[in-house]
């Protein structure tokens, strides 16, 4: 599968890469037609850099207290922090990182030495890939209820523009990936004309079939 990976790269930043793979790939909430390899952007860390100062000119005009990273974002949000904290409004601001933990109902929550850097703050959602928006809509329902308050979410790669009024920025956007189709898995196409999937995708990668 690996050897039909094309790169793409940021139309502002070609230090910025990501690998898209097509196929039949089944997410816990879609089928999609290409998987998106983000591994680089999320591990490497030059690359990582590169996508928060990306991210960061999108947030330097509004107060961050508070980054939760999701879905392995954590490096890149850590450079992010260190974008906002030194630039714009946040200049010189000290800015929390924190991951929720998800729960038996896969609900996260956030433990009570955690919650104070929830709880009344300026909160800044990091999320690696957005495709229909769920994961974003548990985040926010998780912030209403530690009181947060969402400001902005930010994405590696989206295919959304914004979610229940909510508008995601994003480093690659769907128009970034040639026939980017999600579906539920009811309506998928390619599983109505008896095509495999080719792989279980989530946001630690992919597990062939």
């Amino acid at each position: 599968m690996e050897d039909r990976e094309q790169m793409i790269e940021c139309k502002k930043n070609s230090r910025v890469q990501i690998g898209i793979i097509p196929g039949h790939y089944a997410t816990n909430h879609s089928h999609v037609n290409y998987y998106v390899d983000m591994t680089s952007v999320k591990t490497g860390l030059k690359m990582a850099r590169e996508t928060a100062k990306e991210l960061a000119a999108d947030f330097n005009s509004m107060p961050v207290d508070t980054i939760i990273c999701l879905e392995g974002t954590e490096i890149i949000g850590a450079f992010l922090a260190e974008q906002l904290g030194s630039n714009g409004v946040n200049n010189g601001a000290d800015i929390s990182l924190v991951t929720p933990e998800m729960n038996a109902n896969n609900q996260m929550i956030f433990r009570d030495n955690i919650q104070k850097k929830i709880w009344g703050k300026q909160v800044l959602l990091l999320i690696a890939s957005a495709s229909t928006g769920k994961s974003i809509n548990r985040a926010v329902d998780c912030l209403q209820y530690y009181n947060g308050k969402l400001i902005g979410v930010g994405a590696i790669f989206s295919a959304v523009e914004s979610i229940n009024g909510i508008q995601v920025k994003a480093v690659f956007h769907g128009d970034d990936l040639p026939h980017y189709e999600t579906c539920k898995a009811s309506e998928c196409p390619m599983c109505r004309d008896g095509r495999k999937v080719d792989a279980l995708v989530n946001s630690y990668g992919y597990s062939k079939l």
